[in-house]
């Protein structure tokens, strides 16, 4: 799951969007940036059209989710939702799959009345490249090995996690969506800290609390290379450790941050070490055994790196 966000300006101050899109719980469009308001309403005005969508971004940024709001927003939300990966499928049965052959229905058949999403579009074979714009231009197709024309009855939405030279749609009018990386919208992070927060938390049925103020700002501070994907586990994990209460720097294995200096490769180790400890003895109620078996490890040997750490685990029982 992956999610974008949008905030909107009120009257005193902003007030925060939590807009379904789609029948999930994790279905929401959250968020607090203004450039992340103006690709929801690219979203929304696509949404209102059949034209097909190119939506890029960087892994993790949230094209899968979005693609399924312009779904679940348009006119076709009760139709099919169809996801074919084109990296996964062999560059010799591609045409097959997109087009289907007289005995077997195709992407393009299995997603009529609904929307056809194509990830990794960049890695689309010129030959079926080709004759998806041709489909898109003249509204109809053919079968691998039939001459019969079918009438294109489905919206096509196409994702690539690199930008684009040229448009898989060729000269069709299409709406294009370009996603930030998490790094360049650094607004948006807490609210979607405080969704997935909630979201984990139900799932595991812990109290939401909140975050530290340490943790917010590590949250902030992080560059987040995974962006909202990896943001979202990294508090799933965190919900897991820290169990009740709020959510600390050390549950997300985050550390605070620090302008002034660069901690050595063994500091740093260190300080991750400790961090994941108290993590797993909070988790624990400070019971060794027990947080040895999350760790995946030999009693002893977690015992030992409790001792490198300083840590008295009866502090948390």
């Amino acid at each position: 799951m992956s999610e974008v966000g949008v905030q909107r300006e009120g009257a005193t101050g902003p007030t925060p969007i939590d807009r379904p899109s789609g029948r999930r719980r994790g279905d929401r469009i959250v968020g607090a940036g203004r450039t992340t308001q103006e690709v929801v309403e690219l979203a929304i005005a696509a949404a209102r059209s059949d034209r097909p969508v190119v939506i890029t971004g960087p892994q993790g940024s949230g094209k899968d989710h979005l693609a399924r709001a312009i779904h679940a927003w348009g006119g076709r939300s009760s139709g099919p939702y169809v996801v074919v990966s084109t990296s996964l499928v062999p560059e010799g049965q591609l045409g097959r799959e997109l087009f289907g052959t007289p005995g077997e229905a195709g992407a393009l058949d299995r997603s009529a009345g609904g929307t056809l999403v194509l990830d990794a579009i960049d890695r689309l074979s010129e030959g079926p490249r080709g004759l998806l714009a041709r489909a898109i231009s003249e509204g109809r197709y053919q079968r691998d090995s039939d001459a019969t024309t079918v009438t294109l009855r489905t919206r096509i939405i196409a994702t690539s996690a690199t930008s684009l030279d040229r448009s898989p749609f060729g000269e069709a009018p299409q709406h294009q969506i370009r996603l930030l990386p998490l790094s360049e919208r650094p607004e948006d992070i807490l609210p979607l800290a405080a969704h997935f927060l909630r979201l984990h938390a139900d799932e595991e049925g812990v109290a939401a609390v909140g975050f530290t103020a340490e943790a917010r700002n590590a949250l902030i501070a992080e560059p987040w290379p995974g962006n909202v994907r990896e943001l979202g586990e990294r508090i799933r994990q965190a919900v897991r450790l820290a169990g009740n209460g709020a959510i600390s720097s050390e549950a997300l294995l985050l550390a605070a941050p620090d302008t002034e200096q660069v901690p050595s490769f063994k500091e740093a180790k260190r300080a991750f070490e400790t961090r994941y400890v108290i993590g797993l003895l909070r988790r624990c109620s400070g019971n060794i055994s027990r947080a040895a078996r999350l760790a995946k490890k030999d009693r002893k040997d977690f015992y030992d790196v409790i001792r490198r750490t300083g840590i008295d685990p009866t502090e948390f029982r």
